[in-house]
């Protein structure tokens, strides 16, 4: 997706979202991870009031302002989109959020309390030197929170059949924790939120077939196909196990 056209697709799916997450569920969020995960996962790593967050690759930060909402941080979100930034910059009000366009890595400097990556650990390919970066704006006893698509490399094929497939870079659960540790971070807590994921895929799936007219108004029928197709394949690759989601929060134990 171009920069240029995050504002169309926001107001075309807006509405298959808001009924595939139910009552509360959809914050702005632009992934398959309900609200409450999202509280839960910021909680689990210890976001509270004083509490300095970064969120990488926040979007258009519905997540980000829900978690300021609710448990009170200072909060910085990054992501490489102005266009994004523009938005979340427009829905922030009065909470205390400041925003900055930039391509990740590198990072902004820190130190941070809490690194938050929600449903983008996917895109990067050198995962090594994004987890370098992490561990390096983290003071000891810092936190990473983040979800992870796990399974194995995707085959040709698979990458054939997926849009955007240069940003679809699954890992193995083992690699990623041998990852850490060679950075100095440690897994203190971890959840599979599989399921709940597939539930939120196929109601997105089913938005998307009743709303398609419209969507197809704003965004373009080729742009509706390759959604609808990469959202089959995550509800194809979740039923079967051939990918699972995890949510994880790491801690910063030694220096990188």
């Amino acid at each position: 997706m171009r920069q240029d056209e995050r504002v169309p697709f926001l107001q075309a799916l807006e509405r298959a979202r808001v009924c595939a997450y139910g009552p509360g569920g959809y914050v702005g969020q632009e992934s398959f991870m309900p609200a409450a995960d999202i509280v839960e996962l910021a909680r689990r790593a210890g976001v509270a009031p004083g509490t300095s967050v970064l969120d990488v690759c926040c979007g258009v930060a519905g997540p980000g302002r829900l978690i300021a909402a609710e448990l009170g941080c200072a909060y910085l979100g990054v992501d490489y989109s102005t266009s994004a930034i523009a938005v979340a910059r427009a829905r922030t009000r009065d909470l205390p959020c400041r925003f900055q366009v930039a391509h990740v890595p590198p990072l902004p400097a820190g130190p941070f309390d809490v690194v938050l990556l929600l449903e983008t650990m996917l895109a990067f390919r050198d995962k090594v030197r994004l987890l370098r970066e992490v561990a390096g704006v983290l003071p000891l006893g810092g936190r990473f929170a983040w979800t992870l698509e796990e399974g194995d490399p995707l085959t040709t094929r698979e990458r054939q059949a997926m849009p955007d497939a240069d940003t679809v870079w699954p890992v193995p659960l083992g690699e990623l924790v041998r990852q850490l540790r060679r950075v100095g971070l440690r897994i203190s807590w971890q959840h599979e939120c599989s399921d709940s994921h597939l539930a939120v895929v196929d109601s997105l799936i089913d938005g998307f077939a009743a709303d398609g007219d419209r969507i197809a108004a704003h965004i373009g029928e080729r742009a509706l196909d390759e959604l609808v197709a990469a959202h089959r394949l995550w509800s194809d690759w979740l039923r079967s196990g051939r990918v699972r989601k995890f949510a994880l929060v790491a801690e910063r134990f030694t220096a990188a």
